[in-house]
């Protein structure tokens, strides 16, 4: 099986979601591999040329989506810089009782289907 690098792009007041996401793909059943290639501090010098370099050695990008991600300027240039390089996205509510929407996201909810169903289609 080959292993599937996955960009999570993610606000950083969703970080602890962004663990449990990570957590999943250690699950003993996952048909696949993930890596997170997540930037932990943005801003630094060069951050967005590094963040591109993730996004396009990645197979695909899993935005977490909440309300934080309204306000996370980093997330919306991550989710814009995958776009430019024509990766396929997969929105996922980070919150079960948070269905914040991005403009031209498709976001669906968290569930391992949801998620493996992706990474099988990269």
């Amino acid at each position: 099986m080959s292993k599937k690098v996955i960009f999570i792009a993610f606000a950083i007041k969703d970080e602890r979601q962004r663990d449990f996401l990570n957590g999943q793909s250690l699950s003993t059943h996952s048909p696949f591999e993930y890596v997170d290639m997540s930037v932990k501090h943005a801003y630094v010098t060069e951050w967005k040329a590094k963040v591109r370099t993730r996004i396009k050695r990645s197979d695909g990008v899993t935005v977490l989506v909440s309300k934080n991600s309204l306000e996370s300027t980093g997330q919306k240039w991550e989710i814009q810089c995958a776009r430019e390089e024509g990766k396929k996205i997969l929105g996922i509510w980070a919150y079960r009782g948070d269905r914040t929407n991005i403009v031209g996201l498709n976001t669906k909810v968290w569930s391992w289907n949801n998620v493996s169903n992706f990474i099988d289609s990269l």
